[in-house]
């Protein structure tokens, strides 16, 4: 068995390695040769804490497993990082424990993989300016990713503390790209492309404060109740997911299906648009929004893409199990 620690992670898993194995397996979900297992997820009833496991089997990619973990809200008080994962990848041949994984830096750089992959097909070529919904600590790795996709000139972005701000400010400096704080209704009138990574219950941004023609991807809610959006935005907007029986559920779609403003219907695989089944956008003046509700075989992907390569480069540690 390998064991593959977070630092190593970090050191053979870069943005573009995160996108090829996200695009590849929403494409092999569309297809039919992916699929998730059910999530668990419960609030455990000890430290506000959310636990539990997301799996699934790539039958394209051989790829089976799990990743187990949640979301701790006081951990940025004891010098960690809220969200807590492991993934275990197992032989799809014998069942047996093929690689422990770190996931936590894997669960960032996928999460921002899946909504780069929704701006590479989907938002407008000349998209300039991206919006910024929250500032958390996976705000940076989308920024990151989301500005190699368009020629960005400028960022505007906001959050629900803004003394956290700055830091996102730093990661656009570094980028080379201007950074302004603003309030949310003037974010959605310039943003051409706009992300939200929050844990929001309710919803950061209406639907008369965003222009004809952005892009929305909407990464934040993954948990029943949770939301970031206007449920009459999503009625206005051609909607596409990772998984649309999570996105009903789940996802940021959960609130404009349960209020009837959308049908199931008129939900969208990214898989779909990545494979040529679909067109995606349809005008320059079309909303397009994407409900990244995180699935298990995004981690999957990326873990299994991990492995390999770390013990490609002699970094994985290999013991009996």
């Amino acid at each position: 068995m390998l064991i593959v620690t977070e630092d190593i992670c970090k050191q053979v898993i870069g943005r573009a390695d995160a996108f090829v194995a996200v695009e590849a397996v929403f494409a092999a979900m569309a297809k039919g040769d992916a699929y998730n297992f059910p999530v668990i997820r419960e609030a455990i009833g000890h430290a506000d804490a959310l636990y539990g496991f997301k799996s699934g089997f790539d039958r394209a990619g051989l790829v089976l497993g799990l990743k187990s973990g949640g979301y701790w809200p006081g951990n940025m008080d004891k010098g960690l990082t809220n969200h807590q994962s492991t993934v275990f990848l197992f032989d799809p041949d014998t069942g047996m424990l093929q690689a422990l994984v770190g996931g936590n830096y894997l669960t960032a750089v996928r999460t921002a993989a899946s909504s780069s992959i929704s701006i590479a097909h989907l938002a407008r070529k000349d998209a300039k300016v991206l919006g910024m919904v929250g500032a958390g600590h996976q705000a940076g790795f989308q920024l990151r990713a989301a500005a190699e996709q368009r020629e960005f000139n400028k960022v505007v972005a906001w959050n629900y503390h803004p003394d956290m701000l700055p830091g996102l400010g730093k990661v656009a400096e570094e980028i080379g790209l201007p950074f302004e704080a603003v309030e949310r209704e003037q974010l959605g009138a310039e943003a051409d492309v706009i992300i939200s990574i929050t844990a929001a219950h309710e919803p950061l941004l209406m639907k008369d404060w965003v222009k004809p023609g952005t892009h929305l991807a909407c990464m934040g809610t993954d948990t029943a109740g949770k939301q970031e959006m206007d449920p009459a935005l999503l009625a206005a907007a051609t909607v596409f997911t990772d998984e649309v029986a999570q996105s009903i559920s789940i996802g940021e779609a959960q609130h404009a299906i349960a209020a009837g403003l959308i049908v199931e219907d008129a939900i969208t695989s990214i898989g779909d648009v990545i494979n040529g089944n679909h067109p995606g956008r349809a005008s320059d003046d079309e909303i397009t929004l994407f409900d990244g509700t995180g699935v298990g075989l995004q981690d999957l992907a990326v873990a299994s893409a991990a492995a390999r390569l770390a013990e490609e480069q002699g970094k994985a540690r290999q013991v009996d199990f």
